[in-house]
């Protein structure tokens, strides 16, 4: 680990490219270690170095700091990363629409606690013909797709067991060409559309979802996201993140009359389209544009030094040879070197030149690609007045204020709560307890679900929030609020997922009775307050 350090500081103060030539002339004879010393201290930037040792030092100084930042930033990527069986569910389902029947190899329930191998072992067998051509096409992306596939897994995990096992994920020539070939297939179906439930809805709604991507000046496509663009009934327009459809649950067209009709009156493509480009697209723009700049800045900065540096030293070296040629010196092929010098020199003064003019280009970010994916009804759950359901319907002034009075217990407690509600993430905070010697760095983080009730009562928990508490576990905590219409009072609960739901599959919710909420101790004393 030290050496990776040291290596880390040389690269900073020596230019990488003749730090690594000169090591390899050594193994190969050609250089000593001392003239390799003596050439560092000859052609290091003192001053240079002084700086890139105070700030190096100034880092291992701050290690307790520097060890919270990964603790912080560790829960928040595991929040924020494609889960294995959100990879696995979709190419089940979808593999059967290509020709492919994974068979399930694996033994028993899954698993989907803390820290269990969440995945199971399919055998897929040979790849229908259909997904060849798709495979070809994807290639030089993606790789070979193979003509059979005997075990594959989607938890990295599992690996560990058996690494004769082939791990499928993302960017795996299988995975894309399933990806690829379904929605080819249901292209036709997005653009029908569908009909959604959703339980704490009132009026209908249309969604209308978008792609749209950042090109930068030469082409490149930067970033990619889908929008969503709810449109209500009275023309009023909301931007939500895609995560929207993992609350709603998937309904009957047939029940809900004329939503054709209902759409007449409601604004434009056009008017949609503005309204998306002002709201959500020109932030979008300029979040990719700053993180753009950055990146090309420095990368010139190391175009700059390599390339000024090697071009330095040719300058010299042709100088040299000059001087040898105006003093006639007799050796062999001075000509043909100044030429090969001078051509070399040449060469890099318009890499460079090409390099610099590439680099205003890719500063240059555009957005393009704004293309209408389709569009679904989404609807007041049919079930949400019945008895036994209706006390699950959320009431939004309740959780107001419930809400307000988990981000005051938080503070009282040294943590910062931040309100994620309209990203539909499977919790409604953020809460951080950040570092007393280092405000911007957070040594604990906590993803609250809140609930809240008028009085006590039972709770319910989504599909989504209680499949995001399965694969948090203890990062996840559920603050249950109860008597929001007199005294609020948070009832906080640690990995919420190991108490004993009661599934309603009518509504797909979870729900929770309330002597368990008043009845829930920590594990010891870890994480109580």
């Amino acid at each position: 680990g030290r050496t990776g350090k040291v290596y880390n500081v040389l690269g900073d103060i020596f230019p990488a490219n003749e730090l690594e030539r000169m090591v390899r002339a050594m193994y190969a004879r050609n250089l000593t270690e001392e003239v390799i010393k003596s050439r560092i201290v000859e052609q290091v930037d003192t001053e240079r170095f002084r700086r890139i040792t105070s700030s190096t030092l100034e880092g291992l100084a701050k290690r307790e700091l520097n060890l919270s930042a990964i603790v912080g930033k560790s829960a928040e990527a595991k929040e924020r990363r494609l889960v294995p069986e959100v990879v696995e569910d979709f190419f089940v389902q979808a593999a059967s629409l290509a020709g492919l029947y994974p068979k399930d190899l694996t033994p028993g329930p899954s698993p989907r606690r803390r820290g269990e191998a969440k995945g199971r072992v399919y055998r897929i067998g040979r790849v229908p013909r259909t997904l060849w051509a798709i495979g070809e096409r994807l290639e030089p992306r993606f790789g070979k797709l193979g003509r059979e596939y005997k075990q594959i897994v989607f938890d990295k995990a599992l690996l560990a067991g058996d690494p004769t096992l082939e791990w499928v994920t993302p960017g795996h020539p299988l995975f894309e060409c399933v990806r690829e070939d379904a929605l080819a297939r249901v292209g036709d179906d997005l653009r029908r559309g569908a009909v959604f439930y959703d339980l704490n809805r009132e009026q209908p709604a249309r969604l209308d979802v978008f792609s749209a991507a950042v090109h930068d000046g030469r082409g490149n496509v930067l970033h990619r996201r889908l929008f969503v663009v709810e449109i209500a009934l009275d023309g009023k327009l909301i931007v939500h993140q895609p995560t929207i459809f993992l609350d709603l649950t998937p309904g009957d067209p047939q029940g809900f009359g004329n939503l054709e009709g209902l759409g007449a009156n409601l604004p434009g493509r056009d008017q949609v389209e503005l309204a998306l480009v002002e709201r959500d697209l020109q932030p979008f723009l300029a979040e990719v544009q700053a993180q753009r700049e950055h990146e090309t800045a420095t990368v010139e900065r190391h175009i700059e030094i390599s390339l000024n540096i090697l071009i330095d030293r040719l300058q010299v070296q042709y100088a040299d040879l000059v001087q040898q040629r105006d003093a006639s010196s007799p050796e062999p092929g001075l000509e043909g070197r100044l030429k090969q010098t001078e051509d070399r020199l040449d060469e890099l003064n318009a890499r460079l030149e090409r390099r610099r003019a590439e680099l205003i280009q890719e500063r240059q970010c555009m957005i393009a690609d704004l293309q209408h994916l389709g569009a679904a009804w989404v609807v007041p759950h049919p079930q949400r007045t019945a008895p036994g359901i209706a006390p699950m319907v959320r009431d939004d002034e309740i959780e107001r204020i419930a809400v307000e009075a988990v981000i005051a217990y938080e503070a009282a407690n040294g943590r910062q709560a931040v309100s994620v509600e309209s990203e539909n993430r499977g919790f409604d905070l953020i809460s951080r307890r950040m570092h007393p010697e280092d405000p911007a760095t957070a040594i604990e983080v906590r993803f609250i679900e809140v609930k809240g009730r008028a009085g006590v009562g039972e709770v319910a928990l989504s599909a989504n929030e209680k499949r995001t508490a399965e694969r948090l576990g203890r990062d996840y905590w559920l603050y249950v609020v109860f008597n929001c219409g007199t005294e609020p009072q948070a009832h906080p609960i640690q990995d919420p997922a190991r108490l004993d739901w009661e599934a309603v599959m009518a509504v797909e919710h979870y729900r929770l009775k309330s002597r368990q909420v008043l009845s829930w101790q920590p594990e010891g004393q870890a994480g109580h307050g």
